[in-house]
């Protein structure tokens, strides 16, 4: 590999990438088998993707057969459809952390309820449960945890904050009565194999919305999947042919069950949505799916050898692994100080990334926190009310973390990186 000289000002030329996406022969020959097929759109493989899911992270199947668990076209459509199966809407409010991407709140939006942010914990990525639970009013019908970077938050303490204000709670659905809660409806787009306290994230939370877009670690191009946990009193095949027709413009049959002699005729229940996963992309994660456990295991080794060298340098990382959970290493999140210790600012933080693409090693900030963002500042908030999530995004560097790295690359983002903040922060 030819690297980049030390001055190099080239642009745009990076031999570090990113995220790029991790696909070879297997995903090639899938989606050739799949095409030729004559069956494109949602059929077989994406019934099989869902049922292998479901097996996986631990929701399991219904007596019937049918998993908890419903592929679609985006994680954002899949958390907008846990909100719809939850009946949220207008009048309700549900409270999501400022540390996220947008899509943690915009699906709030999307269903016309009232979005409710609080900010993080003091040097950490995760809502500040304190304030979740100062937040919770009798209108509120659901919080959106976020396990960003892969980690897990601490679904613990959650669950005991929704318990405690069980006497606040008004459901106003059936699936809201039979929970007896505030609703968990957890934003899990990076955490795709992580684990909580030995469960598999997708099994903690009520419902869990993953993501399968191209820069995560697993990926169907584009895409997602929901999860759910039994609900007592709720029958999960009902679910499942909701979210079914929620996605699919409320058509009471699908194109796969059209195809047989005679079975022409559907019903239109409700002017719904059109968000399937189809098969080209269910071919994608099939094969994906077979190579996963050792792309979870390359990110832990990836994980270890930056932390092993970054961590002496004064620069805080996420803890992927600890005794209580099991991080699916998607982010490589590091917050960054001068050499008295002190959280150094936007502008140098500017310049170290800089000076990173300038070395050929392209980086990233996750995140801008939402109050800083043109639509939610519309909606009122300032960022001036989320001092923590502020303090958090201003040092904040994201370093490549994914299954395309050489060990070769890894030692030269460890070289250029400790240099630069060597040259930068002393």
């Amino acid at each position: 590999m030819n690297y980049p000289l030390e001055n190099d000002p080239r642009e745009n030329t990076f031999e570090v990438p990113f995220s790029p996406p991790d696909v070879g022969e297997d995903e090639i020959n899938e989606v050739a088998d799949t095409l030729r097929s004559g069956w494109i759109t949602t059929g077989p493989k994406t019934k099989k993707l869902e049922k292998e899911i479901a097996a996986w992270i631990g929701t399991g199947e219904t007596e019937g057969g049918l998993p908890r668990c419903v592929a679609l076209n985006s994680q954002t459509a899949c958390a907008e459809m846990a909100l719809r199966i939850l009946g949220i809407g207008p009048g309700d409010e549900v409270i999501v952390p400022a540390y996220t991407y947008t899509a943690s709140a915009s699906v709030v939006c999307h269903v016309g309820a009232t979005l409710k942010i609080v900010d993080v914990q003091k040097d950490r990525l995760e809502a500040d449960y304190g304030a979740v639970a100062d937040a919770i009013t009798e209108k509120t019908k659901a919080i959106i945890p976020v396990d960003l970077g892969g980690v897990p938050c601490d679904y613990d303490a959650l669950f005991s904050v929704v318990e405690a204000k069980k006497s606040l709670f008004r459901p106003s659905t059936p699936i809201q009565e039979a929970i007896g809660r505030i609703a968990v409806a957890a934003d899990t787009a990076h955490a795709f194999g992580a684990e909580w306290h030995g469960r598999r994230v997708g099994n903690v939370a009520d419902f869990s919305s993953f993501s399968f877009h191209a820069v995560k670690n697993f990926t169907t191009g584009e895409g997602g999947c929901l999860t759910w946990r039994p609900i007592k009193g709720i029958d999960s095949e009902e679910i499942y042919h909701t979210l079914q027709l929620l996605s699919l413009h409320g058509q009471s049959k699908d194109a796969f069950n059209k195809v047989g002699p005679g079975t022409w005729e559907y019903d239109v229940v409700a002017p719904w949505y059109k968000c399937n996963m189809t098969d080209i992309m269910a071919s994608i994660g099939l094969a994906q799916f077979r190579r996963y456990p050792g792309m979870l295991a390359r990110r832990r080794e990836i994980i270890s050898r930056y932390d092993a060298a970054f961590r002496p340098l004064g620069v805080r990382t996420l803890d992927h692994y600890t005794p209580d959970h099991s991080s699916s290493g998607h982010l490589y999140i590091t917050r960054v100080f001068d050499s008295n210790g002190n959280p150094i600012g936007d502008e140098l933080r500017r310049e170290i990334i800089t000076k990173l693409g300038e070395a050929g090693v392209s980086s990233n900030v996750h995140y801008k926190p939402l109050p800083m963002l043109s639509a939610y500042r519309d909606l009122g908030f300032d960022v001036k009310d989320f001092p923590n999530a502020f303090a958090q995004y201003q040092n904040e560097i994201t370093l490549p973390l994914h299954t395309c790295l050489t060990d070769e690359m890894i030692d030269y983002v460890i070289d250029r990186y400790g240099k630069i903040l060597g040259e930068t922060v002393g």
